[in-house]
C-alpha cells in the first residue's frame, strides 16, 4: 500500500511538472505572437517567426502524443515563414538555420526522405560560406539519416569526407562525434570489431580533450586547441661585474726592475 502512494505521488508530481512546463511553454509562445503581430518592420519578422518555432521545437518535452504532434506541425509552419523571410533578405544563416530544424523535426516524424533534402541543403549553404564545423555536422547528420535509409555506403561516404575535415583543420571535439557515428555505423552492419574500434578512438579523444583542459588548453569556438600562455615572471638577473686580481708580488717585482 505505501508503496502504491508513493508511486501514485511520483506520477502526480510529474504531471504537474509537465502541465507548469505546459504552460510556461504557451506563455512564452502567446507573448511572441504578440510580438509578432505588432512588429511592423519586415526585416525582423524573420527573428520573430524562428523563436516561435523553437518554442514549438521543444515538442520532445510533450508527454502527450497529440500536443507533440501539434508541436511539430507548428514548428514546420513557423519555420517555414522564417525560411521565406531569410530567403528574401538572402540571410544565409537564417536558411541554414531553418533547413536544419525542417530536418530535425521531419528526423522526429521519421520522414527521412525529406530530412535528407533539407539536411543536404543546410550542407551546400555551409560549403558555399566555407562554414567548417557546420559543413561537418551536416555531414554528420546526413550519414545518421542514411543509415536510417539503409545507405550504408553513403552514409560511410559522409563519415569519412567528415573525418577528413576534421583532422585536417585540427578539430578534435568535431572528430570524436564522427567516430561516434562510425561506432554507430559498423555496429549497425554487425562488425563489431571495427565498431569497437571506432568507440575507443572516440573515448581517447574524449579524454585527451579533458586532459588538455584541466592543463589550461582552451578549444576555441571551432574546435581548435590553443595553449593558454600566460606571461611568465622574468627574472632580472644580477649584472656579473668581473673583480680585477691584483698582480702577484713576482710580476711586480720584475716590471720594477725593468
Amino acid at each position: 500500500m505505501k508503496k502504491l502512494f508513493i508511486l501514485i505521488t511520483f506520477i502526480l508530481a510529474a504531471t504537474t511538472f509537465a502541465v507548469h512546463a505546459d504552460d510556461v511553454d504557451r506563455s512564452s509562445i502567446d507573448s511572441l505572437k504578440q510580438k509578432l503581430q505588432l512588429t511592423t518592420n519586415d526585416t525582423l519578422k524573420g527573428a520573430i517567426y524562428t523563436q516561435i518555432a523553437t518554442e514549438y521545437l521543444k515538442f520532445d518535452k510533450q508527454p502527450n502524443r497529440n500536443v507533440r504532434a501539434y508541436y511539430q506541425t507548428e514548428a514546420i509552419h513557423y519555420t517555414l515563414l522564417a525560411l521565406h523571410n531569410y530567403s528574401y533578405y538572402e540571410d544565409t544563416t537564417g536558411i541554414r538555420s531553418s533547413f536544419d530544424d525542417l530536418a530535425r523535426v521531419y528526423i522526429s516524424q521519421k520522414k527521412y526522405s525529406e530530412a535528407k533534402w533539407f539536411t543536404l541543403q543546410s550542407n551546400k549553404i555551409s560549403r558555399k560560406v566555407k562554414d567548417i564545423p557546420n559543413i561537418i555536422s551536416s555531414l554528420v547528420k546526413l550519414s545518421a539519416i542514411k543509415m536510417e535509409l539503409g545507405e550504408y555506403k553513403m552514409a560511410a561516404r559522409d563519415l569519412n569526407e567528415a573525418l577528413k575535415w576534421s583532422t585536417a583543420n585540427n578539430m578534435p571535439a568535431l572528430e570524436a562525434v564522427v567516430q561516434q557515428n562510425y561506432a554507430y555505423l559498423y555496429n549497425r552492419q554487425k562488425d563489431y570489431e571495427k565498431g569497437d574500434a571506432a568507440e575507443k578512438r572516440a573515448t581517447e579523444i574524449a579524454a585527451q580533450l579533458q586532459r588538455d583542459e584541466e592543463k589550461g588548453v582552451i578549444i576555441t569556438f571551432d574546435n581548435t586547441p590553443v595553449k593558454d600562455k600566460k606571461p611568465a615572471l622574468i627574472k632580472k638577473k644580477k649584472p656579473v661585474v668581473a673583480a680585477k686580481k691584483p698582480l702577484k708580488t713576482a710580476a711586480a717585482g720584475k716590471l720594477a726592475s725593468l
